[in-house]
């Protein structure tokens, strides 16, 4: 009998073959794709150009979140139950230094500008700069309780923390290096983001889980703009390009809610998906929705936010990155420990048909983060 994984990479090279006289024609992505392996206790460096695990390095702790840093040629991981953010070198392919930043870490966030990471942690709770340039800490500041995640202001002014069941967010003021009292604003809060760019912060919008809306809070005051009712339960972002369009999914509703959030932030259209539509990311024209149960991806275009095509994507598909060239999209499946790679610019031409599926590439135990970097 052939495993999931056989039949999969079949209709690859199927579809790759299919698709030959295009891709002599295409230049390779020069570049990695770092996967965090969680229950491998590595970071998987795979070669774009080749579509193949080039080393895997290993890592104290079991790493859940990675950040590239292009210009330094770096990429970080964070390990959140020993608190440790380590170095991995590009150039080397290889760890580089390792720091402690808490007994126990949730999440951590790139600043605008390149020069901080940002890392939220539990214990002891409080909020930690990482300046890159030297690789330590730079400064850190108390907390109100274990925090849920963390988002950083495009100006690099202000992060957000939300506490979850605590139904509270924190504002942090990330220039005078204080935090702001704790507003509660909801019996439970999950994820958050800064609406804006790296001109303007006009919202912040966060999950309301348990009330299954969208609330929208001015910065730096905290002022409630809004309340937008979204009938599931918020627990995934993702914004468009232009950061004009904010899409939503979770639990409650096999579909994509999609929502408009400056100025006056409002609900615009709810479009149908798969089954337990969860993790997304866009390119520039095209939507990539992770469908849990089904174990494919939806695509829809962006502009029309019509459905254009579904792709096979393995047993749980959990997480989905754009390379910086619009080429691929890399979608995670943690169960199954591949990497389904979707080649951007050919999905239109398969309209109405199931999209090709470009490759796939085993990459570890338990994969649940990747970030890539141009080399």
């Amino acid at each position: 009998m052939l495993s999931r994984r056989s039949l999969l990479k079949g209709a690859a090279l199927a579809g790759s073959a299919a698709l030959v006289p295009a891709c002599r024609r295409h230049r390779p992505f020069s570049g990695y794709a770092f996967v965090a392996n969680r229950d491998g206790q590595a970071i998987a460096a795979v070669d774009l150009s080749l579509f193949a695990v080039t080393r895997y390095i290993r890592i104290d702790g079991a790493p859940t979140a990675v950040v590239a840093d292009p210009p330094r040629q770096r990429v970080y991981a964070l390990t959140p139950e020993n608190g440790l953010i380590h170095e991995i070198r590009a150039d080397r392919l290889a760890l580089g230094r390792t720091l402690s930043v808490a007994r126990s870490a949730v999440s951590m966030r790139l600043s605008p500008d390149g020069e901080r990471i940002y890392a939220v942690c539990r214990d002891p709770r409080r909020l930690v700069a990482v300046s890159l340039a030297g690789f330590r800490v730079e400064w850190s500041t108390p907390i109100a309780e274990d925090p849920m995640d963390l988002d950083i202001a495009p100006t690099g002014s202000h992060a957000a923390i939300s506490f979850g069941k605590a139904g509270a967010i924190q504002l942090v003021d990330l220039v005078a290096r204080r935090a702001s009292p704790p507003e509660t604003i909801s019996s439970e809060v999950g994820i958050l983001r800064f609406a804006g760019d790296s001109r303007r912060v006009e919202n912040l919008l966060v999950g309301d889980v348990s009330g299954r809306m969208l609330q929208a809070l001015q910065v730096p005051s905290g002022r409630l703009i809004a309340k937008l009712p979204l009938g599931l339960r918020p627990q995934h972002f993702c914004f468009n390009a232009d950061g004009g369009q904010l899409f939503i999914t979770g639990e409650g509703m096999d579909a994509v809610v999609i929502a408009y959030p400056y100025y006056t932030p409002q609900v615009g259209e709810t479009v149908l998906a798969g089954r337990s539509p969860g993790a997304m990311a866009a390119s520039a024209t095209l939507l990539f929705v992770a469908n849990a149960k089904s174990g494919d991806i939806s695509i829809f275009n962006i502009e029309s936010r019509r459905l254009v095509g579904v792709a096979p994507a393995g047993n749980n598909p959990s997480f989905i990155t754009i390379t910086p060239d619009d080429q691929y999209a890399l979608v995670l499946d943690q169960d199954s420990g591949d990497i389904a790679v979707l080649w951007i610019p050919v999905i239109a031409r398969h309209l109405g048909r199931p999209a090709p599926l470009y490759n796939i590439i085993p990459v570890g135990s338990r994969p649940v983060a990747a970030a890539v970097l141009p080399v």
